[in-house]
């Protein structure tokens, strides 16, 4: 891996690109790996580049939309073209579209630039990184989508009953005053919760309807969310205005379009 070969499509209003994104900020590859934001809206022909505060038109491919991206790498391709992207600006192709994937190659391929010190993926704790990433995959970073998208009553009623239970596990989790998931590090289990927290209030409580309760009803996962916020770019990878228009813009959960005022909370 070398400086300025790589490139990462990301969409602000997506927890899984948001994860490549805050990656890249803490492993300190600003200069290493550039990035494009889209639009916050999914049109009808996918995610866009353009002019709306805090996107992007695409530098590298001068593409309108995102499919074009994917159909540069493969002529043939017909599925979804979904964030993020590594893209290789010298092989003019994808090198990983998968967010977890992403991550570690983030984590791990440049650390001759970056952070070296940091690791996301410690060898020590990663059946224990597994475990917890498929616990929050299940419980809460999916979780929320199988409430919002429900098609019955019971699929509803299961999937948020699942998603407060893990918020209350997580909540006793960090009621031993650790700093992260894991103890004192921050690992990929951070980065995988903290995205779904930090759109919880703006976004899964009213649109997916999981509002039994607000993060800001959970002091201590309140003060994990703010805590890694507070680490070097953690919020510059967060935009709340992209995450409401995005979300809200959901025809199938919000026909008439129109984007609440608050909350004036949101983190």
């Amino acid at each position: 891996a070398v400086p300025g070969r790589y490139h990462v499509y990301a969409a602000l209003i997506c927890p899984w690109a948001s994860r490549a994104l805050l990656a890249r900020k803490l492993k300190k590859l600003d200069d290493t790996v550039s990035v494009s934001i889209v639009e916050p809206f999914l049109t009808d022909r996918g995610w866009r580049f353009g002019d709306y505060p805090g996107s992007d038109r695409d530098p590298i491919n001068g593409a309108d939309f995102l499919h074009q991206i994917y159909t540069l790498a493969d002529p043939r391709h017909t599925g979804r073209a979904t964030v993020p992207v590594l893209w290789d600006k010298v092989r003019r192709t994808i090198v990983n579209n998968e967010s977890a994937d992403i991550v570690r190659i983030l984590n791990t391929a440049f650390n001759d630039f970056g952070d070296a010190c940091l690791d996301l993926y410690p060898a020590s704790l990663r059946g224990l990184i597994d475990a917890l990433n498929a616990r929050l995959y299940e419980g809460l970073n999916n979780g929320v989508y199988k409430a919002g998208f429900a098609s019955s009553q019971q699929a509803y009623d299961e999937a948020v009953a699942g998603v407060f239970e893990t918020l209350d596990e997580l909540e006793t989790r960090l009621s031993d005053a650790r700093t992260y998931l894991f103890g004192e590090k921050i690992n990929e289990s951070d980065l995988r919760l903290f995205v779904t927290l930090v759109r919880f209030d703006a976004a899964y409580y009213d649109v997916f309807k999981c509002n039994l309760r607000r993060l800001a009803d959970y002091p201590r996962l309140t003060a994990y969310v703010k805590r890694i916020m507070g680490l070097p770019g953690a919020e510059e990878t967060v935009n709340i205005d992209h995450i409401k228009q995005g979300y809200y813009s959901i025809k199938a959960l919000n026909p008439g379009g129109i984007v609440p005022a608050g909350p004036l909370n949101s983190l």
